[in-house]
């Protein structure tokens, strides 16, 4: 399996090469790249073999994800959100709806999965949109906002109302009613495709409700967020592992009073906290993912101390390096000014700092 990783982190490398900083200076993937990854499964490399996946475990797909986000968080973004999808559909579509769906996430198709609401961000219970059952088919109403990967996805799985419980939808973009508009100028991870959408009455048949709906609310939000907390998670691995090569690289060929800036003790300070960060985030990410490969009991609570850890490392590692580069990294598309605003995202996005510490401090008063 190590093979396989190692194997399609060089692909992605030479997929990529150096044109991350355009991509973020003009907000857009290249269809070709993302569709190729799509049609590879690397960008939902769990997906079990038997439906035409990688099958990947949670600890090879995060170092994978993390490679990919030493690269280009956005591509990372986009890769997060098929992950969300794949597992939503997993963990809560009935048998022909996996068999139908998840081969096609893993050859191609690309989904994302939508929450967030103009009232309902952190406190999903305000969603509002709705399905309901009108004869043989269902009626879709509702809006999102600041859906990730939306504006390249085939697919939106829509997170509901549905009676007293919840609904996840399965939604083509061309069913009629979809309204997709990009979100302008975002802070961080540009091309990630992040789009506000609409849904106008939307008609589908009735097995496009995943597992037949009516589920309570909270499941299916927590169902998708553990997928997505641990990608992010590893994804500021990545942030952070660039920010060193590009921090150490810098401080050590750059010189200012008659030597390197790596000899410079305020310097060196930076140097060995942006490792450590990169460390520490890495140990809670290796954690988290044992604990998903092995159903371990505390699993929930390790994601989101993975995904806490990690974007607060992240966003201060990053605010470092742009530091120990100054001018030279202070460029539109270059790797820390990139890395510095895609990491403050990490912390609001899946989680915010302060949900995930409100759930880490419950967590703490329960061992009691």
């Amino acid at each position: 399996m190590r093979e396989a990783v190692a194997a399609a982190a060089s692909a992605v490398t030479e997929l990529v090469g150096d044109r991350a900083g355009d991509w973020d200076r003009t907000g857009r993937l290249p269809e070709d790249v993302v569709r190729k990854l799509a049609a590879a499964g690397q960008l939902s490399a769990q997906i079990p073999a038997d439906h035409g996946g990688p099958g990947w475990n949670s600890a090879d797909s995060g170092e994978f994800t993390a490679h990919v986000g030493s690269l280009c968080s956005s591509l990372r973004s986009v890769m997060t959100s098929q992950g969300m999808a794949a597992w939503t559909v997993e963990r809560l579509g009935d048998p022909a709806q996996a068999a139908d769906l998840l081969p096609r996430l893993a050859s191609g198709d690309l989904a994302a999965v939508a929450f967030s609401e103009a009232q309902a961000g952190s406190d999903l219970s305000a969603i509002e949109a709705t399905v309901t059952v009108d004869g043989d088919s269902l009626l879709l109403t509702g809006r999102k906002k600041w859906v990730t990967a939306a504006d390249y996805a085939d697919l939106f799985l829509v997170v509901a109302r549905m009676a007293e419980g919840g609904a996840v939808v399965v939604v083509p973009r061309t069913a009629p009613g979809v309204r997709v508009r990009r979100v302008a100028d975002p802070l961080g991870c540009r091309a990630a495709g992040h789009a506000d959408l609409a849904f106008d009455e939307v008609r589908l048949p009735l097995g496009s409700l995943l597992g037949g709906g009516r589920q309570p609310l909270p499941l299916l939000v927590t169902t998708a967020l553990a997928y997505g907390r641990i990608s992010v998670a590893w994804g500021c691995v990545g942030i952070l592992r660039a920010c060193v090569a590009a921090a150490a690289g810098h401080a050590g060929t750059r010189h200012q009073f008659g030597r390197p800036l790596a000899q410079h003790q305020l310097v060196a300070r930076h140097l060995a906290d942006l490792w450590t960060a990169e460390q520490i985030v890495t140990r809670a990410c290796e954690y988290a993912s044992r604990c998903w490969d092995d159903n371990a009991a505390d699993l929930a609570t390790a994601i989101v101390l993975a995904k806490y850890v990690g974007a607060e490392h992240a966003a201060r590692g990053a605010a470092a390096a742009v530091q120990v580069l100054a001018s030279a990294g202070a460029q539109d598309g270059h790797v820390v000014a990139r890395a510095y605003r895609d990491a403050k995202l990490m912390e609001i996005i899946e989680g915010s700092n302060e949900v995930c510490q409100l759930i880490l401090a419950d967590h703490a008063l329960s061992r009691r």
